[in-house]
């Protein structure tokens, strides 16, 4: 007979081997974006976000386990949910709220992997996003892209391991740090704010998680290991990824007169590493980027011929030429202009006007699948998380349209555009909910016959 231990290990490595798409979607949350949100959070603010930070690798947790429970409770991706429940107007919606946020992404994803390129390696970043996004379409496409991002994950992983030792060799002050703790948003940093929980919280990552579990088959009966997978990806994982590299760089360069670039938040790493900072930090970045492109280029498609009834599957040429192309147009990021990391940043705040529209569709079917309805904690976790992020990213919004006082700039606009009507959309969605709600209530309350 075995003992309580050896049970106990046992469990613990089955659940270990079988975990897997929390991590996927722990991936894409440690990708440039996150790195250049933290890098421009604590550059620009000190340690004034860190309660961003600590926040947004549980309200990733909450989201991942919601879109799990909606995934193994219907056996379907998310579209589909939303098409048999609400509608294809609203499953429509959900895909060009996806499409949108997901481009803008790739782009400039797209653009800083060219231009990390460039400064590593020398060339011209154009022709690097050329390079990049040609590897990304075969790669894909052919099902060979999978060795690039493992190997992109363990350059990740080395990096983090830098900044967790950095943080040994010089320790942060905590009385400083504890003071972060305390939920205030300084003057002009509410998009910065967005892009640090948008890293977690993410239309993305929310849609995608209903696909990919469906793809692992799980079903209800492996929630308990869906919250494990989730806990450790984003709770864990990435819950430390993102406060190590946050309390670094504010440690070491939050409050003084540098510019959130690359090259200054190397310099954060220089009591580890030594003049090998700068390097290291890029090819960082470089591993974040290759790592996050391919999840991120994969989700707008899955999500199109889900809605149009193809087979996501590169079995199926017209996924598979969706597939290419996707990839094939993000070489247009490597001719945006600009310092990639502030435009990373905004990529984020506007994904993150993207996702309380997700987040309320996921909540509200939810309570309108087959089972038990969720309980108490998680809807009350839900709920709060949904707050949140729809007062950060309303914050982020506001503090655009202020800019647009001195005159129309296209870019600005379009995100204030954009945010407006997917708020509208979920406010009407919520009221929906809430008129439905009160229904059966009185429903139920009506005496039988």
């Amino acid at each position: 007979m075995k003992g309580v231990a050896e049970v106990a290990t046992s469990g613990l490595r089955g659940r270990l081997t079988d975990m897997g798409p929390a991590w996927l979607a722990g991936a894409i949350a440690a990708g440039p974006a996150t790195i250049s949100a933290l890098v421009a959070a604590g550059v620009g603010y000190g340690y004034d976000l860190l309660w961003v930070v600590v926040l947004s690798a549980p309200a990733g947790f909450v989201s991942l386990l919601l879109a799990a429970r909606l995934a193994t409770r219907t056996e379907h991706g998310i579209v589909r949910v939303v098409e048999r429940r609400l509608g294809s107007r609203w499953a429509w919606l959900l895909v060009v709220d996806t499409v949108i946020v997901c481009g803008v992404a790739q782009l400039l994803i797209m653009k800083g992997l060219a231009d990390v390129s460039a400064s590593l390696f020398g060339l011209d970043a154009r022709v690097w996003g050329v390079f990049w996004a040609a590897v990304l379409a075969v790669g894909l496409a052919g099902g060979g892209y999978r060795v690039a991002e493992l190997g992109a994950k363990a350059i990740v992983s080395a990096v983090v391991l830098v900044f967790v030792a950095t943080l040994v060799v010089a320790p942060p002050d905590l009385g400083a740090a504890a003071s972060g703790l305390v939920p205030t948003t300084p003057p002009g940093a509410a998009v910065t704010a967005a892009g640090v929980l948008g890293g977690a919280v993410h239309v993305t990552l929310i849609t995608m998680h209903t696909y990919t579990v469906r793809a692992r088959g799980w079903t209800a009966d492996d929630e308990g290991l869906a919250r494990f997978d989730a806990g450790a990806s984003m709770l864990v994982a990435f819950g430390t990824y993102s406060l190590a590299i946050f309390l670094v760089v504010a440690g070491a360069l939050g409050g003084g007169d540098v510019a959130p670039q690359a090259a200054a938040a190397a310099q954060a790493l220089a009591p580890t590493v030594g003049p090998a900072a700068e390097t290291l930090f890029l090819v960082g970045i470089l591993g974040a980027a290759i790592s996050t492109l391919g999840g991120n280029t994969v989700v707008a498609p899955f999500l199109v011929a889900d809605a149009l009834k193809w087979e996501p599957a590169v079995s199926d040429g017209r996924y598979r030429t969706l597939l290419a192309a996707t990839a094939l147009v993000s070489a247009a990021g490597a001719f945006v202009g600009g310092n990639f990391l502030p435009l990373l940043v905004q990529a984020l705040a506007l994904g993150l006007a993207g996702t309380p529209f997700a987040l309320a569709l996921v909540m509200v079917l939810s309570y309108n699948v087959p089972g038990d309805r969720p309980g108490p904690l998680l809807s009350a976790a839900g709920t709060a998380v949904l707050a949140v992020t729809t007062v950060t990213a309303g914050n982020a919004v506001r503090q655009t349209a202020l800019g647009l006082r001195g005159g129309v700039d296209p870019v600005p606009a379009l995100v204030v555009a954009f945010a407006v009507v997917l708020g509208l959309a979920t406010l009407a969605l919520l009221t929906r909910f809430a008129r439905e709600l009160v229904a059966d209530a009185g429903t139920s309350r009506q005496p039988a016959d």
